[in-house]
């Protein structure tokens, strides 16, 4: 076979494939394709995005019939008496002050809508920076993991890369790559001085022409948050990366944002100023009531997507194929959940009792921060850490032999029953915002004298 047939036969298989994609992707789907042609998310869509769309189905006529059947409304699969879904009174006795709608009927699938006006207001309140920014409307999501999952979906075909640094949150490879076949390149964390690695990211960027950016501050497992230098240098250096061509997908994951705790430190989320960065750059900004507002059973997170390249037409379109994937997954959010969120956000003290709890964590962060800063050990090496739940212990020497491996520390601490958690051979995370204040000097000091006698034996 000739290096000329070749050619011909390969553009006429893709020719014949994308006629076929056509032909079977739904109507909807074609249409909100349409209304993101020639933009940077058309690029970087996953072969599931384009093809995913929001059925004019059960949902979507519920919905229809909710505004316009003012006479008899037989959609929805739920049981109805005198105007109000049916409840058992066990659960109903369990809740004050909300109907039996706001309890057991089914909610929207991108959630109550009153739900997502209030996030959308308090994001805005806590990034001033948001104050003009077009955005879609947050979707609500079964927790931070959801809206993660959501974008995968989306975003990341097999082979794409996913940069993240060294240290990251292992939830992200089951998502990203397992799922998805995603290639994940990463890039240290920290600077020698202990600064966010500015540098690494951009070699982590070079020769990606798409690339997918995850950003989680505060950081998990090692509770840093960037500087107000360091995220302007981020923003700098992921605009250039757009600038020469390339596109990307910057993902906020701010599970603990606001839990900062020293001077200095880039107070809003780094997705208002990525969504305004260039044409080229996708910013999603997933977040929620788990770690904000201390609800981590409810499961409800938040997905924000905007963009400097998206006008209102394209960001409708991606919140479309959005609703579509919860649609096809969890079809829809806990309803009490929500109800009882909205409730709480419209609390009178809600605001100062969220500020009392973030103050006890600040208490504990510095009474960390003394412990480990005073410390003379050599064999654990204290992380830089400023904000969130978590610290992290480096174990010097273990690939020397000289040292201690993280994950026998853990077993070890749980013979003496301490709960921490192993990352690997080299980093032992401890979450400071589970012990009490009175408690920190036990833990901390039974983390070291066990390394010592670890290493001395």
């Amino acid at each position: 076979m000739n290096l000329h047939f070749k050619r011909f036969f390969g553009d006429h298989c893709r020719l014949s494939f994308e006629r076929s994609m056509l032909t079977r992707m739904n109507k909807l789907a074609q249409e909100l394709n349409a209304a993101l042609e020639e933009t940077v998310a058309a690029r970087l869509l996953s072969e599931i995005g384009r093809e995913m769309f929001f059925p004019k189905g059960i949902v979507a006529q519920t919905a229809e019939a909710n505004v316009r059947a003012s006479r008899f409304n037989a959609t929805v699969g739920m049981a109805i008496a005198d105007g109000e879904p049916m409840m058992l009174s066990a659960i109903g006795n369990l809740v004050q002050n909300l109907t039996s709608g706001d309890i057991v009927a089914y909610a929207p699938t991108p959630g109550v809508a009153d739900l997502r006006d209030i996030w959308k207001e308090d994001m805005v309140r806590k990034n001033p920076g948001m104050a003009n920014l077009t955005t879609t409307r947050p979707l609500v999501t079964g927790g931070l993991t959801n809206g993660l999952f959501h974008l995968a979906e989306l975003f990341v075909n097999p082979g794409d890369t996913l940069i993240l640094p060294e240290l990251f949150w292992g939830n992200y490879r089951l998502m990203f790559d397992t799922r998805k076949g995603a290639r994940i390149v990463t890039y240290p964390l920290f600077t020698g001085d202990g600064g966010f690695n500015v540098a690494g990211l951009t070699d982590a960027l070079r020769d990606h022409s798409k690339a997918i950016v995850l950003l989680n501050f505060p950081n998990n497992p090692t509770g840093y948050s960037p500087t107000v230098d360091e995220a302007h240098r981020i923003v700098d250096v992921l605009t250039r990366h757009a600038d020469a061509g390339n596109d990307i997908l910057t993902i906020c994951d701010d599970a603990y944002f606001g839990l900062l705790y020293e001077h200095g430190l880039y107070e809003e989320s780094l997705f208002g100023s990525l969504a305004q960065a260039h044409e080229r750059i996708v910013a999603a900004k997933v977040d929620g009531a788990t770690k904000e507002d201390f609800a981590w059973g409810f499961r409800i997170g938040f997905l924000t997507l905007a963009g400097k390249g998206l006008d209102s037409a394209a960001l409708d379109a991606l919140e479309k194929k959005l609703m579509g994937n919860i649609r096809a997954t969890v079809s829809n959010s806990s309803r009490i959940a929500q109800s009882l969120l909205a409730a709480m956000h419209r609390s009178e003290s809600f605001l100062s009792e969220k500020a009392e709890k973030r103050a006890v964590l600040k208490e504990r962060y510095l009474r960390v921060k003394d412990i480990v800063g005073t410390a003379s050990d050599r064999i654990l090496r204290p992380l830089p850490f400023n904000s969130g739940y978590f610290m992290a212990f480096e174990c010097n020497g273990v690939s020397t032999g000289n040292g201690v491996n993280a994950e026998d520390l853990r077993l070890a601490l749980l013979e003496r029953g301490i709960g921490t958690i192993a990352i690997g051979e080299r980093y032992l995370r401890v979450a400071y915002s589970t012990i009490d204040l009175s408690d920190l000097d036990a833990l901390f000091a039974e983390v070291y004298e066990t390394a010592a006698a670890m290493t001395s034996g």
